[in-house]
């Protein structure tokens, strides 16, 4: 069965930093583009990044660029999501998603397959 784990979520203060991990089991995503999606209560799951099977690829919302970064590393079947200059809004659970294999990436959340429980990032104003 295949899965995704998300870990690395906590309570940071504005300005801080957090790096999330999504680590794959039950079979390889080696081939799979992968994405972090986010959401609050009451919103929609929202596109955060999203980085293609190799990695030389990668995307983010508007809202992200800059501060966050997206990389992967497939000898260990992990994907990471690395937060910087954190702020309040950035308050949600965020998720790993991953596409069926050799899909180009994409940044619709219709679009991936395979979804994460999620993991809570706290920011503090």
């Amino acid at each position: 069965q295949a899965q995704l784990v998300e870990s690395g979520g906590g309570l940071v203060r504005a300005g801080g930093s957090l790096r999330l991990s999504c680590a794959a089991s039950g079979r390889t995503f080696n081939w799979n583009a992968m994405g972090w999606f986010r959401q609050v209560p009451g919103k929609e799951r929202e596109f955060v990044a999203a980085i293609n099977w190799s990695g030389e690829s990668t995307y983010y919302a508007d809202s992200v660029k800059g501060r966050f970064t997206i990389s992967r590393d497939n000898a260990k079947n992990t994907v990471y999501l690395q937060m910087n200059s954190l702020k309040a809004e950035d308050t949600a659970v965020y998720y790993c998603a991953a596409r069926r294999p050799f899909n180009i990436v994409a940044t619709t959340r219709d679009d991936y397959d395979y979804w994460g429980q999620g993991t809570q990032v706290t920011v503090s104003s």
